[in-house]
């Protein structure tokens, strides 16, 4: 479909949705939210191996765009906050890896993207905020994502002071997996993406949706949640030829993936 806020590019095995609003720092209005849903939606359909989650212009993403907000009502912000979440929620569900490439900065739920992404990667001159702490609208949802990345007292930390945090600082509290110096941005975003795509496309997918299953329950649930799903997939064919390959001393020859 015709985008008017994002920007879809296929490039072999991986696609890059890039959120196109510069002019309005990438800010998450309904619209934009919206085609952001669609486009994930119609990449986690296609044979993509890898998603890489970009912003065009002087700032990756600043979160919900308050000319939206300023005079809506309670239902209506309520929408937004639950197309919102829909996002976040599909960025977890689609089949393929979705890494965040943030090239500057990312506040409130420009921020909550980057913690819901499955990988994130950022140029060392990029920031991290959730500034509601300091303002009259505190941030409750993008904490939802970005407590879980970094934990209970950094959570804290950020969501009080609203201050904005380093690209380094970011990488040490678990927001980012890598930082990279804005020229190898892309680069470092690709060998990242190649790394996290090799072997079966769908043994991976299987494991994506079973790590975000598991992950917040108690280990016992975890457990038996786990042991279930991965007795379940060593049946299927590619599980099977992996294993067959590896006895046999030989590359596999997987139905849809990369070697």
């Amino acid at each position: 479909m015709a985008y008017e806020h994002v920007l879809v590019q296929h490039d072999g095995d991986f696609a890059t949705i890039t959120m196109n609003r510069p002019d309005r720092r990438n800010a998450l209005s309904l619209e934009h939210m919206q085609e952001l849903i669609q486009a994930f939606t119609e990449v986690g359909e296609s044979d993509a191996l890898g998603i890489v989650l970009a912003g065009s212009g002087k700032v990756f993403c600043a979160g919900h765009d308050f000319a939206d907000v300023g005079e809506a009502d309670l239902g209506e912000v309520r929408r937004l906050l639950w197309t919102c979440t829909e996002l976040m929620t599909l960025m977890q569900s689609v089949p393929q890896p979705v890494v965040a490439k943030v090239h500057a900065l990312a506040t409130a739920a420009g921020c909550q993207l980057v913690a819901s992404a499955d990988l994130a990667i950022a140029a060392d001159t990029a920031g991290f905020a959730v500034p509601g702490g300091k303002g009259g609208w505190f941030c409750h949802t993008p904490m939802v994502a970005v407590a879980r990345s970094v934990g209970r007292k950094r959570a804290f930390e950020l969501a009080m002071s609203g201050d904005v945090i380093d690209a380094a600082t970011a990488l040490q509290w678990g927001l980012v997996n890598r930082v990279a110096p804005p020229a190898q941005l892309d680069s470092a975003t690709q060998d990242l993406l190649e790394r996290v795509t090799r072997g079966s496309a769908e043994s991976k997918a299987m494991g994506k949706h079973a790590l975000y299953a598991q992950i917040d329950l108690d280990q016992p649930k975890a457990y038996a949640y786990a042991v279930e799903v991965m007795a379940a997939t060593s049946q299927l064919p590619d599980a099977r030829e992996g294993i067959a390959a590896f006895l046999g001393k030989r590359k596999p020859q997987w139905r849809r993936g990369r070697p």
